[in-house]
């Protein structure tokens, strides 16, 4: 069962907009947490959720590039880009893809949802 993370108020995100959200998970068997970042975008009035953090060093991806057209962040480092949809990595130096998320808009409330793999 996945959990379902509250990261903005649709009304709040506009296309082209590109931010960051922070949380918590459960690290170590649950016995301390852990930090984790994930990448929100909105293009053509779809919203896009990936991991944050650039799989080649850690640079964060919402202060990178966004291209609405080929729907990709280019990372502020080293400049790879990521495919927003699939998350792999389309040019050097990142090899390792990123995660992407399923998100969804809860009508009751205006909420942008993030679901997690528990």
């Amino acid at each position: 069962m996945a959990t379902h993370l509250r990261v903005c108020d649709e009304k709040n995100l506009k296309d082209g907009d590109i931010m960051g959200f922070d949380y918590e998970v459960d690290a170590d068997n649950s016995t301390r947490k852990a930090n984790k970042r994930l990448l929100i975008a909105k293009i053509g009035g779809k919203i896009y959720a990936t991991d944050g953090i650039c799989t080649h060093q850690y640079a964060d991806l919402s202060m990178g590039i966004l291209n609405e057209d080929e729907k990709t962040v280019t990372c502020p480092l080293h400049l790879s880009a990521f495919s927003l949809e699939e998350g792999s990595p389309l040019n050097p130096p990142a090899e390792e893809q990123l995660k992407t998320y399923e998100v969804f808009v809860k009508p009751e409330d205006g909420g942008v949802y993030v679901s997690l793999p528990d």
